[in-house]
């Protein structure tokens, strides 16, 4: 697999990392989620995904960190494994959400499907 240095929305090229993680945050909107979707296999993003992505974009501007995955769920009136439901992996929502790339102590904990904190 290619080593990604940006991806193309129809309205904007943005930079990200080696591992495909935006560089900026501010660089994220649907559109780039969407385009992330897509690379990282989850294919079409519904609007319940969207919504998902929103409010752990608005916890991590608001606290800078990662939310609760059952908190996202809960505030967003959806099942308590709604992220797992959604994204599968919710390293992958961190990365469609636009989060800076976390650190190896959060990519351990989120890859077995537990909360950071």
């Amino acid at each position: 697999m290619p080593v990604l240095t940006s991806i193309q929305t129809k309205r904007k090229r943005v930079p990200v990392d080696e591992e495909g993680y935006l560089t900026a945050f501010d660089d994220w909107d649907e559109e780039v989620a969407k385009e992330l979707a897509l690379r990282e296999g989850v294919g079409y993003l519904s609007e319940d995904k969207l919504e998902s992505l929103r409010f752990i974009r608005n916890y991590f501007r608001k606290f800078n960190f990662f939310p609760i995955l059952r908190a996202v769920c809960k505030n967003i009136g959806k099942p308590k494994d709604c992220v797992q439901e959604d994204f599968l992996n919710p390293l992958i929502a961190w990365k469609l959400a636009g989060l800076p790339h976390p650190e190896e102590p959060v990519i351990s904990l989120l890859a077995a499907g537990q909360s950071p904190g």
